[in-house]
């Protein structure tokens, strides 16, 4: 359904070195730069990218919104967590852990990055 998403960064070197750690204990590479200066990560048929807003304004989060992460186990959701603390990003909501939810048990994690943008590693439990 989605071809990419793109968060606004004010501190593209802070938000850039959050990505390459949350983004590597996913398994993807360091992220890269365009010719307009945007981060783009790509991993797994998703890309992920940061950009300056272009209209000058600063960037800030969505109310609201949040950008959801798969994971392919509890360690790595709590490898994602830790990268992220260590790399600028604020924990949030209750700490990783199973949450029952109306889909069944899930494994999840929350954080904020540098810009404020929320950010879920989930992963769902073989039934």
């Amino acid at each position: 359904m989605f071809s990419h998403v793109m968060l606004g960064a004010n501190d593209m070197a802070a938000s850039r070195t959050f990505y390459d750690a949350l983004l590597g204990t996913l398994g993807a590479k360091p992220g890269f730069e365009d010719p307009k200066g945007r981060v783009v990560y790509r991993h797994k048929g998703a890309m992920l990218m940061l950009t300056t807003p272009i209209n000058g304004e600063p960037a800030c989060h969505a109310n609201g919104g949040t950008v959801g992460f798969a994971c392919e186990s509890p360690e790595q959701i709590e490898a994602w967590h830790e990268a992220g603390l260590a790399h600028g990003g604020t924990a949030i909501e209750d700490p990783p852990g199973v949450r029952n939810s109306p889909f069944g048990p899930l494994h999840l994690a929350y954080l904020r990055d540098p810009t404020g943008n929320k950010l879920c590693a989930a992963y769902r439990p073989p039934a």
